[in-house]
């Protein structure tokens, strides 16, 4: 295996000439460069991670942390912001190192260690125990979701709030008076993550000031759950025309328990789905939906982390403006 002083000898230059191409710490003249590069390409070398870190001070590992608890619901859209952070990432020369525990010990230890040069943080709560740990980090770091308390963290994400607000306008739009948002299971409620509970008060919000009626029911992915959870909104709400979707594992269920009841969509009910889109177009009745752009989150995310990298910046959060796409499920309520 070609080491360091074979390339600086191939070359005809030092060691510490070759240390400094890899590093970028000194300005080298574009001839020595070249020289040094050729000779790196022939003798095949690549340099130790390690050795490389040391040299740099930076590792080119970006950590992203997923707890488990994330792919128990919306696992599509989880992996979906997964795979716009590893594409990203590889765009920008860095590897990604997973932590799947949400354990704050756990976190404190993969930025510790210095095995990281910025963190990317999923599944945040109102109220996430790992927060203060991260504020206190030398590394980036990088929320997908915005706590309650966001003061000295950057943060990314859909504004689900608005989209919560989009949700009750568009159905408004097309007449409808009584409607139910179908939302997060218990669980996600439970531990108030943040997606779930700004929906919530955006749909509420608006549905007040436009006078709806409505109300909003948890809801679980599997097809008796979802059956139950339809059939109390429409307990709920007498007279019940049109139902907001945020689950995007119960989508099917919700469907079949409508087609079940002999309610056509969008004759007898409109539907509309907050999901990644091409989860709601590939329904067997496609949904009209507000989109959550997964992967440009992630990618938003990385590209966050990279910035904080070069230079010091003032934190931020940028919330993607919801954006909702009609396909034929979304309909004036039916005659009465």
């Amino acid at each position: 295996m070609a080491t360091i002083a074979d390339v600086a000898k191939l070359a005809g230059v030092s060691s510490s000439t070759v240390s400094y191409v890899l590093s970028g710490k000194r300005p080298i003249s574009a001839a020595t460069r070249t020289r040094v590069e050729r000779a790196i390409r022939e003798l095949g070398f690549s340099p130790h991670a390690g050795a490389r870190a040391l040299a740099t001070n930076q590792t080119n590992v970006l950590g992203l942390v997923v707890p488990l608890r994330a792919l128990e619901t919306n696992s599509a859209t989880v992996m979906e912001i997964v795979a716009g952070v590893l594409a990203a990432a590889r765009e920008h020369g860095d590897d990604v190192l997973v932590l799947t525990d949400e354990d704050v010990a756990d976190v404190h230890r993969l930025a510790a260690g210095s095995r990281v040069d910025a963190l990317v943080l999923m599944d945040i709560e109102r109220h996430d125990p790992r927060l203060p740990v991260l504020a206190a980090l030398r590394q980036p770091s990088i929320l997908i979701g915005v706590p309650s308390d966001s003061q000295g963290l950057s943060c990314v994400d859909l504004d689900f709030t608005a989209a919560g607000r989009l949700a009750v306008r568009h159905l408004t739009e097309h007449g409808h008076q009584r409607i139910a948002l179908l939302g997060a299971g218990e669980a996600a409620l439970a531990r108030s993550a943040n997606y779930a509970v700004r929906i919530i008060e955006g749909f509420r919000e608006e549905a007040g000031r436009l006078g709806v009626r409505h109300t909003v029911v948890p809801l679980e992915e599997s097809y008796p759950q979802a059956a139950a959870a339809v059939a109390r909104a429409r307990a709920e709400v007498e007279g019940l025309t049109a139902l907001v979707v945020h689950n995007e594992g119960a989508m099917p269920g919700v469907l079949d328990a409508l087609a079940r009841e002999g309610l056509r969509v969008p004759e007898d009910v409109s539907v509309l789905a907050v999901s990644p889109t091409r989860l709601a177009a590939h329904l067997p009745v496609p949904l009209s939906v507000i989109d959550i752009p997964s992967v440009e989150i992630g990618r938003t995310a990385v590209a966050m982390a990279v910035d904080r990298q070069a230079r010091p910046m003032a934190v931020e959060t940028r919330l993607l403006a919801p954006r909702l796409f009609e396909h034929g499920s979304c309909a004036a309520p039916a005659a009465v």
